[in-house]
């Protein structure tokens, strides 16, 4: 169980990391985030990225895991790294988390959890499509096994 909390809290705080890493680009190599397009650009790519990391996960979890375990670790991760990503991600780079309003507030948090539940149903449909997921596994083992029977002995 402390094995499967600590992977949760890893990967929260590697998509925490990921919208750091974000904040400061727009910071630090756009002045600011004076430059809107600049800022939308690194913006986008730091949701394509967070995208891909859950997509990967939801695939390579989806293998050897019920739906219901790694659906509840990835929703786990996902809803620390948001908190995260909207309180403490703004002050980390010296702005205020609502400065731009309760509009782009709430935004932030749509885009999120847009980006995070694409990448993580593109992972899933990914996997159950090539018939690779835990359920396809449990079901394919059990057709094997009531297809190959013992032999009947046969009495003289």
């Amino acid at each position: 169980m402390n094995e499967r909390w600590r992977a949760v809290g890893v990967l929260a705080g590697a998509l925490f990391a990921v919208n750091v890493v974000a904040r400061l680009v727009i910071r630090f190599g756009f002045g600011g985030g004076d430059d809107e397009t600049a800022a939308g650009w690194v913006s986008l790519a730091m949701f394509a990225v967070i995208g891909v990391v859950l997509a990967t996960l939801a695939f390579r979890w989806g293998r050897d895991r019920p739906v219901e375990r790694w659906g509840t670790d990835l929703g786990a991760a996902v809803l620390v790294a948001l908190l995260l990503t909207v309180f403490v991600g703004p002050l980390l780079v010296g702005r205020n988390p609502f400065a731009d309003g309760a509009g782009a507030f709430f935004a932030q948090i749509w885009l999120y959890l847009a980006a995070a539940g694409v990448g993580v149903l593109v992972g899933f449909l990914v996997l159950t499509a090539l018939g690779r997921d835990h359920r396809s596994r449990q079901l394919a083992r059990y057709a094997a096994q009531r297809t190959t029977r013992p032999r009947r002995v046969v009495g003289r």
